[in-house]
């Protein structure tokens, strides 16, 4: 048996905002063990098939939800909700929310030394920005990564430029 719960459009979650067609929204909701990392992760993976930042993203998907079962309400029998966004062309965001806890994601000084602590530097430098916000209850830690698109030229669009006098 699978620790998650169904696939649900993230729209059914809360509103999206104005409709764009280029626009995909998913959320899922996991069991807070640490068994979940996986399954997360495999959600991503699946959904970011092709996607330049995949990878990137899948690895800031498990950081988020190893933090939520150590650091949060959701690792003492909750659940934590993965979130994956492609907003537009060009751009792709997971995000992680959990049930709640007293510290604050930060990252921490980077001791090479010290077994762990570096997740979320390491989100912060791999990543075109990341951040979190207070849910209710909760808080959900997101990132985002970017990467450059085609713009068709204008003979490409059967367009052509005006005549220069």
């Amino acid at each position: 048996m699978t620790g998650a719960y169904p696939v649900l459009p993230l729209g059914s979650l809360r509103p999206t905002g104005p409709a764009r067609s280029t626009r995909s929204l998913w959320a899922r909701t996991f069991r807070g063990t640490p068994a979940s990392v996986r399954e997360a992760r495999g959600f991503v993976g699946e959904l970011l098939a092709g996607c330049p930042a995949r990878e990137t993203l899948m690895t800031c998907v498990s950081e988020f939800c190893a933090n939520a079962i150590a650091h949060t309400a959701s690792g003492d029998g909750g659940v934590f909700t993965v979130e994956v966004d492609r907003p537009r062309d060009g751009v792709a965001r997971v995000a992680v929310t959990d049930e709640g806890g007293a510290s604050v994601p930060a990252p921490g000084a980077l001791d090479l030394m010290a077994e762990g602590g570096r997740g979320l530097a390491m989100v912060a430098a791999c990543t075109s920005r990341w951040g979190f916000t207070d849910a209710c209850p909760g808080r959900t830690v997101w990132a985002e990564s970017c990467w450059p698109v085609g713009v068709p030229s204008p003979r490409r669009r059967g367009l052509t430029p005006p005549a220069l006098t």
